[in-house]
């Protein structure tokens, strides 16, 4: 497996533009932003993604993206989405744990998924089998 580039940014091999820094979270600027200010919110530590990674770390990161989606706000961001894609079937690329904060200034490229109706008795079927593994 190659060197994990956020892990170089971390400890300045590669260059970011830092946003926000604390003992264990690093914020800086997505190189392709969705919009102006996409900003990448990462623990400091080496997780692939939120499945590997402790509660309170999980909750760190939140909070610190939190920080972030409130200061866009005050900049006069008009919106925006926080998102987070966990293994390669939900998008995700780099292979250490990352949050998206994403400002929105109205119309923009990006564009979000369409929902979709459930079948018969899927949805029942769908919470059960999530409630289930809840409490194996």
């Amino acid at each position: 497996m190659p060197p994990c580039i956020f892990c170089k940014i971390i400890v300045g091999e590669l260059p970011s533009t830092k946003v926000y820094e604390d003992d264990e979270v690093l914020a800086f600027l997505d190189i392709k932003p969705i919009n102006p200010g996409h900003t990448l919110v990462i623990p400091k530590k080496h997780f692939e993604n939120i499945h590997d990674m402790p509660d309170a770390l999980v909750a760190k990161v939140a909070v610190a993206a939190k920080k972030i989606a409130d200061a866009m706000l005050n900049i006069g961001v008009k919106g925006v989405n926080v998102g987070m894609n966990n293994g390669a079937h939900a998008g995700q690329i780099i292979f250490h744990a990352h949050v998206h904060v994403m400002p929105r200034y109205g119309k923009d490229s990006f564009s979000l998924w369409v929902g979709k109706e459930y079948d018969g008795n899927e949805r029942e079927e769908a919470a059960a089998k999530i409630r289930q593994a809840l409490n194996p």
